[in-house]
């Protein structure tokens, strides 16, 4: 038998292109290989008559070939097989090309099973390249329930099915991990089959339930990880802070709080006291004020004479951040400093001493902090901005440059609460659902490619009035297949041909990360009046000057990867308008759109893209950190959410630290699971 962790390049005819064609699909070993689930399935075992099957509709049919193949050569490339099929209802006349195969193996007068689609009224009746398996043969293509698989270049459905196969045959599936009481209790399949029942179903209704099994062992599995995480964190102490006075900290403040930044702050204040290291998510919307809540958390660990350190996803941000707390902390008698990786060695040196010798109380900076040669003298406090841009792993390298020091994580995504409460199921969680007074509202509106000279027109408008705009793409590069604009092309185009007297610069995530860096930091400072860019920019750029967001091909974003772009403008006190193009005229797509244009409430809209697409939009790739999950999908299934979520705690409480097979192989699981997370980081 060979094991789950072999290489896939153990099965017949999987050389090494085959198995470069499989990488692309994340699959490596036998164990990626059976866990690569069908996205759907074509029910084949039902069989209709000739004479009811429906012009592009793809069916079943058993018939009798009525003459003998006539294969002609047409030109080079090209060959026709063709015969007629008859049944006791009607005829088909059927084409093949380039297939001398089926010329060879049809006989006159001999029966056999049939799939494919009709094309045409029923006077040309005709079908091209079905597939066909005789009466006694295995059913391998007809007569049963196919999976279909994702795909990808080089492989088709058919050579990842014989894979599947064979790995099903040579090796034991993934080990049981759900107990067998809780297996009774919510009525779930056996592991063993439903990894063979997923592939391999005898009907639509086993497909179901072997479906069902797994997308409940892809929430246990994950509840059970949380849960592991929040019991390792239940057993650490940490020095209470005694000095939690924050008068001082108001004071120092030129505006007032919300009241959604008080209650978060207060939420930090009382789980500094508590002697257990906090572990805390501050979720807020654009521009509802989350850095005067973390700046509220590097107080709190300055005043009981622990160090703060403050990461960003990206050097301009951390530079805002330095910018903004150094002239906050600078009064309060508060030592800032900023440390990048694009920093002169001699420098990097110099704060790092300064750092490791408790000079510094706060230290704001990107990755850099991450590094080996960055030793804290006291770390107290974490704090990690943009907190989907790093990962578990990443948080605890920066935890661990202190002892069990507090943590805090920021998301300028809106997610439903229960979401948040699911997904970041290690922190607690506080919200800010308040903006803060002056906050400026973006007009939005929705246009179609006939309102392009008025666009243009509304551009010029307002860079003659000293603003700067934004043109968002969402491809870096020219396709004509998908017939969307392109950053590099539209930029182009702009420059030369409709704003020739105008600096028009391109950021796209091709770039390297010096040069990104360098043209946000030029535009910020006001050296390019209109900036072409992709998704890159959705985090990362404080431009209060800029007053437009025009969005290209709209319908291809998420409503909350919209809002995240629309909050790039408003930042100053200018009225800032967002424009949405599309010549999308799909009824749910506008809808989605429309939604947009009529709230700027973060967590509406995230309701309503949940409602709309699934969660996909929160927890996609660019979530790291998270786990992807392979089959369920969260939309649909919260109920078997929760009643995996309540299994897995009830496992947590019996088991503890039991060594039960179920016990040991959903440890394993469960590294598997967060260690996968952590590689898909961006």
């Amino acid at each position: 038998m060979a094991k789950l962790s072999d290489s896939i390049t153990v099965l017949k005819g999987i050389g090494p292109a085959k198995a470069k064609a499989f990488e692309n699909l994340n699959i490596f070993t036998l164990r990626d290989l059976i866990c690569h689930f069908p996205r759907g399935y074509e029910d084949r075992t039902r069989l209709v008559t000739i004479d009811k099957l429906e012009v592009d509709k793809p069916a079943c049919f058993r018939a009798m070939v009525m003459n003998h193949p006539r294969t002609n050569h047409i030109r080079k490339g090209l060959d026709l097989t063709k015969v007629q099929v008859a049944d006791h209802t009607a005829r088909l006349n059927l084409t093949f090309f380039n297939n001398r195969y089926a010329g060879d193996a049809l006989q006159y007068g001999k029966e056999y099973i049939f799939y494919g689609a009709v094309s045409g009224d029923f006077i040309g009746y005709n079908m091209t390249n079905p597939v066909f398996e005789t009466l006694d043969s295995a059913p391998v293509t007809t007569r049963r329930v196919l999976p279909v698989y994702p795909l990808t270049a080089g492989l088709n459905n058919a050579s990842v099915l014989k894979a599947v196969r064979q790995a099903l045959a040579i090796c034991d599936p993934p080990a049981e991990i759900i107990p067998e009481a809780v297996r009774r209790q919510y009525g779930i399949l056996p592991a063993e089959r439903a990894y063979y029942a997923i592939h391999e179903p005898g009907s639509m209704e086993e497909a179901e339930l072997a479906k069902q099994r797994l997308v409940f062992e892809e929430f246990f599995v994950f509840s059970a990880g949380l849960s592991l995480l929040r019991a390792s964190r239940a057993g650490k102490q940490t020095a209470p802070y005694e000095n939690v006075e924050l008068q001082s900290f108001y004071g120092a403040l030129p505006f007032q709080l919300t009241g959604a930044q008080k209650r978060a702050i207060e939420e930090i204040r009382a789980d500094v006291t508590k002697g257990a290291p906090m572990n805390r998510l501050v979720q807020g919307d654009v521009g509802s004020g989350k850095t005067m809540v973390a700046a509220a958390a590097a107080y709190l660990a300055a005043q009981n004479h622990r160090q703060a350190a403050l990461m960003a996803p990206t050097e301009i941000l951390a530079e805002q951040h330095y910018q903004s707390l150094s002239k906050l902390f600078e009064p309060l008698g508060l030592r800032v400093a900023l440390l990048t990786g694009s920093m002169k060695e001699k420098e990097k040196r110099s704060i790092r001493e300064a750092i490791a010798l408790g000079m510094v109380d706060l230290a704001v900076g990107t990755h850099a902090l991450l590094s080996g040669t960055t030793v804290f003298n006291d770390l107290g406090m974490v704090i990690a901005d943009e907190q989907h841009r790093f990962g578990v792993a990443q948080r605890s390298k920066l935890s661990a440059k202190g002892a069990d020091p507090h943590v805090l994580v920021m998301s300028a995504t809106p997610i439903p609460r229960t979401l948040a409460l699911i997904m970041y199921g290690d922190l607690d969680v506080s919200i800010l659902d308040e903006l803060p007074p002056g906050r400026q509202a973006v007009d939005t509106f929705l246009v179609g490619e006939s309102y392009r000279a008025r666009i243009n027109a509304f551009i010029r408008k307002q860079v003659s009035e000293g603003h700067q705009c934004f043109v968002v793409c969402p491809a870096v590069e020219e396709n004509e297949e998908l017939g969307i604009k392109s950053a590099e092309v539209w930029a182009e185009t702009l420059q030369k041909t409709v704003f020739p007297d105008l600096k028009v610069l391109l950021l796209h995530g091709q770039m390297k990360g010096t040069e990104k860096e360098a043209v946000m930091a030029a535009f910020a400072s006001g050296a390019g009046d209109v900036l072409v860019a992709t998704t890159v920019i959705e985090v990362g750029v404080d431009v209060p000057n800029a007053t437009l967001m025009v969005i290209e091909d709209a319908d291809r974003f998420g409503l909350s990867q919209l809002h995240q772009l629309r909050g790039r403008v408003g930042r100053g006190s200018s009225k800032s308008y967002c424009i949405l193009t599309s010549h999308n005229r799909n009824a749910e797509t506008l809808q989605r759109l429309k939604a947009l244009c009529k709230t700027t409430d973060g967590f509406k809209i995230a309701e309503e893209d949940l409602k709309l697409r699934g969660p996909g939009d929160f927890f996609g790739s660019r979530q790291s950190g998270l786990p992807a999950f392979r089959v369920a999908d969260l939309s649909y299934d919260l109920q078997t959410l929760k009643d995996a979520q309540a299994a897995s705690a009830q496992w947590i409480d019996l088991s503890g630290t039991a060594d039960t097979p179920e016990a040991i192989a959903l440890r394993e699981r469960i590294g598997d699971l967060f260690h996968r997370a952590e590689g898909t980081m961006n």
